[in-house]
Formats: structure tokens, sequence, C-alpha cells
């Protein structure tokens, strides 16, 4: 009998997953912020988003990696090529992709550039559902974009 497809979670699927998170992190007092395709996402600059990407204070970093651990499966570890990232880390959660990053450094050409989530970088929340969702700033995102060669996305944060 053939297998059926893997469903690709829908972007309230997605959101539940990241209430779950947000509401794990608090308890925990983890400190966090969204950035990524999600954080173009709840600031209206693009439409759908592919995965949850976590940006984690480097000190909570353990006590994230053993959230996420607990609610779902932790990747094997890939080359990151451009990345110097300390705390790189993959899992799917109920069929959702996360990813975890504490401690982000970008290369550009030999120079390692720092980006690693400090307390000041928290810009905002976006409500969801009553669940409060940290959000780092746009114009950090931009430069993360230059530093990472996605034009496409510079662009569209020029915008």
């Amino acid at each position: 009998m053939p297998q059926e497809p893997a469903v690709t979670p829908g972007i309230p699927e997605k959101l539940e997953v990241l209430k779950e998170i947000a509401a794990a992190f608090g308890e925990r007092q983890i400190l966090w912020a969204v950035g990524g395709s999600l954080l173009l996402y709840f600031k209206g600059k693009v439409s759908a988003f592919q995965d949850i990407d976590l940006m984690v204070y480097e000190p909570d970093g353990e006590k994230a990696r053993a959230v996420l651990e607990a609610l779902g499966t932790l990747h094997p570890p890939k080359p990151r090529g451009r990345y110097r990232t300390r705390h790189f880390l993959e899992f799917t959660i109920r069929g959702v992709e996360v990813d975890m990053m504490a401690g982000m450094v970008i290369l550009e050409g030999e120079t390692a550039h720092d980006c690693s989530l400090t307390p000041d970088q928290v810009a905002e929340y976006y409500l969801l559902e009553g669940q409060a969702i940290p959000l780092q700033d746009l114009a950090l995102w931009k430069e993360y974009y230059r530093l990472m060669g996605r034009p496409e996305k510079v662009r569209l944060l020029e915008d």
C-alpha cells in the first residue's frame, strides 16, 4: 500500500507551535525573539513563511534547547557554510520546522559578524491570541540579510 505524502503544516498550525514555544519559554524565563521570514510575516512584508526562526540570548541557549527537545525532535547537525553560529539547532515540532540560533555569527568574506541576540534587541511584541511574541527589529534583519548575501530580502525591507 503506498504511503501518503507528508502534509506540510499551514500557517495556523505553525502559529500554534509558536504559541506553545512562547508559553514554555516564558515559564523558563528564556530571552528570545522571532527573526527571519516569520518576523517578515508578522511585519506584513511576506504572506507566508517556511519555518520558525528563534533567536535566543546565548546564556539561555541550553534552557531553550531543553524546552524544544521536550516539544519535538532535534535533527543531527548540518554544515553551515557562511555561518559560525555557536548554537544552531534544528527541530521538528508537530511537523513544523523550528530553527534555534543562540550566538548567531555570519561570515562575510574573512570577517565574522556577531549577530547574537542581546536584551536590547527585542523591538516589540506581537500579541498572538493572548501570547506575547517578541520580535527583533527589521533594520537588524535587513543588515543580517545583507551579510548573508540575500539581496532579494534586503530589497523587500527597503520598500
